[in-house]
């Protein structure tokens, strides 16, 4: 019988995964960029940090809260989220153009990669730890299911902003439309009523 548990990543691999998009995003990103490609960059990332904080809080924390909720780095996980969101506000309210643009952007990558050395270094280890490998697939499983549903209403943007973000990068240009093409043909077939 097929099961998508066996098939998805684990909810840690997974969640790896979504740091490393985010800082080779972060890394296209240079504060002499045309302001149309820096505004891209801006919106791949906050679409990219939104969506993930929304599987991180309704899959994987919420486990991870049952399994040790004094631990400082869960903790202060919902918090550091909120103040990313804060952050992503401000950057979308503000023009490319404008230098508080760079300083935003550098801001809210400074709070991300504390948060992701966190995770890294204590949560996902001891995810590992604590849970065997079927209930992190079936973590990653569940994780997968949302992500469709989250990214469905934005395929379109983030495909239009992954164009325009990696201009100068052919290959991420190509890597970008096709996921972004595939994500588009699997939510329309498993969406599909």
């Amino acid at each position: 019988m097929f099961s998508l548990n066996k098939l998805s990543p684990s909810v840690t691999d997974m969640i790896r995964f979504d740091h490393s998009h985010v800082l080779v995003t972060f890394h296209q990103y240079t504060t002499a960029a045309r302001p149309s490609v820096k505004k891209a960059l801006a919106e791949t990332l906050c679409d990219a940090l939104e969506i993930h904080a929304t599987l991180e809080e309704e899959v994987f924390y919420p486990v991870m809260r049952r399994l040790d909720g004094s631990e400082p780095a869960i903790q202060k996980s919902q918090p550091e989220h909120d103040e990313m969101r804060r952050l992503i506000g401000e950057l979308r309210a503000t023009a490319a153009t404008d230098r508080r643009h760079d300083q935003l952007l550098h801001e809210l990558m400074r709070d991300v990669m504390h948060h992701v050395a966190d995770e890294e270094t204590v949560l996902l280890p001891q995810a590992e730890r604590m849970l065997d490998k079927d209930r992190l697939n079936e973590l990653g499983a569940q994780m997968s299911k949302r992500r469709l549903e989250l990214l469905k209403p934005k395929v379109g943007k983030i495909a239009a902003n992954t164009a325009v973000g990696f201009s100068g990068s052919t290959a991420a240009i190509v890597v970008g439309l096709a996921s972004a093409l595939m994500a588009a043909r699997f939510v329309s077939k498993k969406v599909a009523p």
